[in-house]
């Protein structure tokens, strides 16, 4: 499995910082094309997006990744240059070694293995990468679903190869993600001297009952909801706050709060929204709020999927995968709507985003195998 590492350390080599694909899906597609798979390219904006395809009909199983990087960070502060494979020890560093060009690698030799073993499989399988899930994820997957549901393209099967492992490679499948809501909430007051508070309206002093009654607030209690028990907790929390005008004698005229709820699929994205509204009206203040609904909550709950890559990870990776539905968000949230059963394996994700990034060998070398078995249980 030499060809994974090479071609990981290729993409690695293409500074694909958000939303710049900087070359990766067009040497992705090139490979691809050549195994015999339809390229079709859906740029959206500054985004790429790119649907590779072999087979037909249903059922259709996809693998979904993105080819977009975090920024690096300090460069003095790494080893070795982020963009500049290296090994190590065992181990493969770069940025998106692990979040996630080996997975995409990964990707791309179980896809080239699995049609050259059996040309005539059923259905049809798939990869689809974006060079938008780092940043904003509105020129990405996102737009791409709303292209499939107007052309009629729908997807049974969904892996994402998300670097969710913890320890060991295939200790964790995800099943699910909660919800991600942001809003921008201006708070308006009055500007004016310190020394005289009565002539002015201190928006910073006013937002701050409010904001303490929303950060202490325990969101998921009495509220008996489905599916509740499988997530984590819906969390309220403030990103950001900034007000003043940089003088330490005026009290400023407007304060703006960033925040984030991560949500269960007890929520929707509208109730918290008239949640919020309530609270800050209570506190009488003057304000607006510019929100993202970032995407619903979604859980696949045990089906062919399911199934299939926990008996693979059991019996490729001699562990029992805790299932389950934590940490961030991902571009599964785009595609479970679709009607899709969607889970998440890839590398440990204790580096991810953090300088000196990198992925372990034997287990970069691991995953083609995983994911090629995956897609045979399903398509054969």
């Amino acid at each position: 499995m030499q060809d994974v590492i090479e071609l990981t350390r290729e993409l690695i080599a293409r500074p694909s910082v958000t939303p710049d694909d900087a070359g990766c899906q067009a040497l992705i597609a090139e490979r691809l094309g050549n195994a015999g798979f339809r390229i079709e390219h859906l740029p959206f904006g500054p985004v790429k997006n790119l649907w590779a395809a072999h087979g037909s009909g249903s059922p259709v199983f996809v693998f979904l990744g993105h080819t977009d990087v975090v920024p690096t960070g300090p460069v003095e502060a790494w080893a070795s240059d982020p963009f500049v494979p290296s090994i190590r020890d065992g181990k493969l560093y770069g940025r998106g070694a692990a979040d996630m060009k080996g997975s995409v690698a990964a990707f791309v030799l179980a896809l080239e293995e699995f049609v050259a073993a059996h040309p005539q499989h059923r259905g049809t399988v798939a990869v689809l990468l974006t060079s938008d899930e780092e940043g904003d994820a509105i020129d990405g997957v996102r737009r791409v679903v709303e292209h499939f549901r107007a052309s009629g393209q729908h997807i049974d099967y969904c892996l994402t190869g998300e670097p969710s492992s913890k320890e060991k490679l295939g200790d964790l499948l995800r099943v699910g993600r909660r919800g991600t809501l942001s809003g921008t909430l201006t708070v308006r007051g009055i500007q004016g001297h310190v020394a005289y508070p009565e002539k002015a309206r201190n928006p910073i002093h006013q937002a701050m009952p409010a904001l303490a009654e929303l950060c202490g607030r325990r969101w998921d209690e009495g509220f008996p909801r489905e599916g509740e028990a499988l997530f984590p907790p819906t969390s309220f929390q403030i990103s950001n706050i900034h007000a003043g005008t940089g003088a330490n004698n005026v009290i400023p005229g407007a304060c703006e709060v960033v925040f984030n709820f991560r949500y269960n699929p007890g929520w929707r994205a509208a109730e918290l929204e008239r949640e919020v509204h309530a609270a800050l009206d209570r506190h009488g203040l003057e304000y607006s709020i510019a929100w993202h609904r970032g995407g619903e909550p979604f859980l696949t709950g045990e089906g062919a999927l399911r199934r299939a890559a926990r008996e693979v990870m059991i019996a490729r990776c001699g562990v029992v995968p805790d299932e389950n539905t934590g940490g961030g968000t991902s571009d599964a949230r785009f595609i479970a709507p679709m009607g899709a059963e969607v889970v998440e394996m890839g590398p440990i994700n204790a580096s991810i985003h953090k300088v000196d990034e990198h992925v372990a060998l034997d287990e970069l070398q691991r995953l083609p195998a995983i994911y090629r078995e995956i897609v045979e249980k399903l398509l054969t």
